[in-house]
Parts: structure tokens; sequence; C-alpha cells
């Protein structure tokens, strides 16, 4: 038993066992690093607690009760479940095992998590991975997340730990059919006289909060046919000719190589968009957790900073 927690009733039937099965109270005490008289007393406080004899005494020896003997079967069984218990959490604590929840924002988890998802699970073979998306400020306490990936320009929520792990921005883009259509956009002002597809989520404020190279900040009303929280359904939306969007760095990267969009006064992006991991507690971090954590920094950080710096 841990010496900390060594003044309880678990102590006691400890020492009980000890003397039964080292055969006096001085081998039970050397054992348990005590002294005769403490082993004694425990002996005593737990008879004295039950309020009958579990050992007869005499100078120089003691017999179990019938009682005592009855007693010493059920204290090896209740001493058996604690070290089970014990040997288990602590080899959760050690080993990578059991089940590891993880929440991400439903776009991001499907450019960066999902690609790295199949080989993490090979190689953490004791592990099920629950995985969630939310748009929203994740409550790990309430769902028992375990990690959360999370973005925003900026995090003010103090209940959870927070480590950046990257840093992404948005763009404006749109296709160049639209552009050749409507013409491109000379200045900010000229977004006003076209159709705008706005992407709305907790981390992101309403309007488009572009700054330039020069550290200039402009914010925008736009007007469009078109509100979603998905950047997905307004990626299909701008591939297919309906506007300008401003969209994140992830989403747009492979259209943008590939030449189906265009940036749209490319001077210009949105403040930089922290993304976090979010634990629930700083204490006592598990195995299953640890390896997600190191994962993250191995597979996926990399990947977000490519991409951003792409656009750089």
């Amino acid at each position: 038993m841990r010496k900390n927690l060594d003044g309880g009733l678990l102590h006691a039937m400890h020492a009980f066992l000890k003397v039964i099965d080292s055969g006096s109270f001085t081998a039970a005490a050397e054992q348990m690093e005590l002294t005769t008289a403490q082993v004694s007393r425990l002996i005593s406080e737990l008879e004295g607690r039950l309020g009958t004899k579990l050992l007869q005494r005499s100078t120089r020896q003691h017999a179990l009760t019938d009682i005592g003997a009855s007693y010493a079967e059920q204290c090896r069984q209740v001493l058996a479940m604690v070290e089970e218990a014990e040997t288990q959490v602590m080899g959760m604590a050690t080993e990578p095992q059991g089940r590891l929840r993880v929440l991400s924002m439903g776009s991001f988890g499907h450019h960066y998590v999902s690609p790295v998802m199949a080989e993490f699970c090979q190689n953490h073979p004791k592990l099920t991975v629950e995985y969630r998306t939310s748009q929203n400020v994740p409550d790990l306490l309430g769902k028992g997340i375990d990690v959360s990936l999370y973005l925003t320009e900026s995090l003010t929520d103090s209940r959870f730990v927070a480590r950046q792990i990257g840093t992404i921005f948005s763009l404006l883009c749109a296709s160049p059919a639209y552009l050749k259509k409507y013409g491109e956009p000379e200045s900010l002002d000229d977004l006003q006289k076209h159709a705008c597809l706005r992407l709305v989520n907790p981390s992101i404020t309403p309007q488009w909060h572009l700054i330039s190279k020069n550290s200039c900040s402009y914010q925008v009303d736009i007007t469009g046919p078109l509100i979603a929280d998905t950047p997905e359904l307004l990626l299909d939306m701008v591939q297919q000719d309906m506007g300008i969007a401003l969209l994140p760095t992830f989403t747009v990267i492979e259209a943008v190589r590939s030449g189906r969009l265009c940036r749209v006064l490319a001077d210009w992006r949105s403040p930089d968009i922290g993304v976090y991991t979010l634990l629930p507690s700083r204490h006592f971090i598990d195995a299953k957790t640890r390896v997600w954590l190191r994962w993250i920094d191995q597979h996926i950080s990399p990947k977000i900073q490519n991409d951003t710096e792409y656009f750089l």
C-alpha cells in the first residue's frame, strides 16, 4: 500500500494478514517497516472496530479465532481486489489502452485528423478511439473528452489546459469562371458588389475581418446567397461559380493548387487563427492521452505548418 495512505482500514487489514502469514508480530513489523507496538495497535484497533477478537494472544504466541480465520479470508479477497484495481489503473497510466475520446472541429478533423487516424490505431491496438466532431466550444468534462482540437482567434476560456499546435488563416477565393463573368474585385469596397458566401461558427466573427501584409485592418459587412457553418459546403458553392468566400487555408489549398480556385485580393487575409489542443486537466495525463498528443506533434502540426506556409 502507498505509505501516505497507510493510516486506514486497508492498512490494518494488511497488518493483520502479515501477522498471520509471518507467524509473529515482530516479523510482521519488520516486513512493514513498523514497530511491533504499532502492529499490535493496528490489530487492536481492527478488533475494536469489529467488536470481536481476531487473535487470541499470549506472551509468546497467538492463535486465530474462528471469526478471525473467516475475516482473514475476506481480507485476502478485499486486498487482492484493491491490488488488481491499482495494477490495472497504473498500467493504463503507463501503457496506452482503453478508450481515447477525441473531439475536433469537423472540417479541420476531415483534413488533418482523418488521414492519420488509421496509422495511429494500428500503432496502438489496445486503444479504442472514440472520435467526435463539433463546431462549438467543447464541454470536455461533461462529455468525458480526453483531448479536443479547437480553432479560434482568441482563446479566453480558462477552464481548459490549452496548448497551441499551429496557426492557420482564411483566404478570399473564387472560381475563374465567376471572376471572368463578374470581374475581379480591385479593393475591399468592391466586395459589396459581389455575391459573398459566409462561414459562421463560434470561433470567428460574423463580419469579414481582414488584415493586409502591412498590418492594416479592415472589417467588411457582406451579403450573399448562402451562410453556412461547414467550409466544405461553401467550397463546393465557390467551385460552382456562386461567389466569393473567405475560407480556411486547409479547406482551399488543393483547389488553389489545381487552379480550380483563385485567390481574390491576395494582399488581404483573416487574422491568425490558433489551433489548440484542449485538455480537461494538466494533472495525471494518462498514457493514451500522451501518445495522442505526441502523434499530433509528429503528424498534424507539421502538416498545418506546411499548408500555412504555402500561402505566405
